[in-house]
């Protein structure tokens, strides 16, 4: 009975790639924000969560988004794939981030971030790289077309952004979810893909994928917007980093998958 429980809501959906369901979402979601919680208290004792932090880091979601594409390609096989699948990409990607960062701050103190970013950088251009060089590029107008919704978007966002007093690391954060919304808008109505999230599925296909971008737009201003009031700028910090990594990981590798047509 309890194998058959795990079998069905989550190791089928990892093993048949048929998305989330509501019992994955919630215990993925419960274990990221203890996860989250135990990194902020570990590294708040350590470091700023400022933009260096945020610079510095970027590049690994990047590594992550087209480390998964890898997986999306067929370069890998079961049952390594399912490792490089979400949600466990995102502790793999955490298993070589964190290390670089714990080591970067013993060795580097303040200037930890330059070798930290640089690593990253590294990674995301090899893996890149190999992308580049194993598959052909087929959709190449998705990056601008939905970096181009994604800036409207946020451009449209940014006065009454300034008016409520978000700064440029929230700013970032809202324009990660356009760009999120904006590639899964343009994969699911022009190039047939489907949409892996339980929410966001149902408003999909209850009034179509262009009703991701308004929603998104509203449900991150109200969030950033009330975030803002926190008066402890190091956790308001970091759960603005969470939420960058939440909207850019997925769209860089939705961005990605596309453009390659995989």
């Amino acid at each position: 009975m309890i194998w058959d429980f795990i079998k069905k809501y989550y190791i089928d959906s990892i093993v048949y790639k048929t998305g989330y369901n509501p019992v994955n979402t919630v215990t993925w979601a419960i274990i990221l924000i203890l996860a989250v919680y135990a990194i902020y208290k570990y590294l708040s004792k350590r470091l700023s969560f400022d933009e260096r932090f945020f610079i510095s880091n970027v590049p690994y979601v990047f590594f992550g988004s087209f480390l998964r594409v890898v997986e999306d390609a067929g370069f890998l096989k079961p049952p390594l794939s399912y490792f490089f699948m979400s949600p466990f990409i995102y502790v793999v990607v955490f298993c070589i981030a964190f290390p670089s960062l714990l080591l970067n701050l013993k060795l580097r103190k303040e200037n930890y971030w330059k070798h930290h970013f640089a690593l990253g950088v590294i990674l995301s251009v090899l893996t890149l790289s190999f992308l580049l060089l194993n598959l052909e590029i087929i959709h190449i107008e998705v990056l601008p077309i939905s970096a181009a919704i994604a800036t409207f978007a946020t451009a449209l966002f940014y006065l009454p952004a300034r008016f409520l007093g978000l700064d440029k690391l929230s700013i970032s954060v809202f324009f990660s979810h356009m760009l999120d919304a904006s590639a899964t808008f343009y994969g699911i109505t022009y190039l047939n893909y489907w949409e892996l999230h339980v929410i966001p599925r149902l408003l999909i296909n209850q009034f179509g994928a262009w009703v991701l971008i308004p929603t998104k737009f509203v449900v991150f201003t109200l969030v950033l917007w009330i975030l803002e009031k926190e008066r402890d700028v190091q956790l308001k910090n970091f759960i603005k980093f969470v939420l960058l990594v939440l909207g850019l990981a997925p769209a860089t590798r939705d961005i990605t998958r596309m453009i390659f047509y995989v």
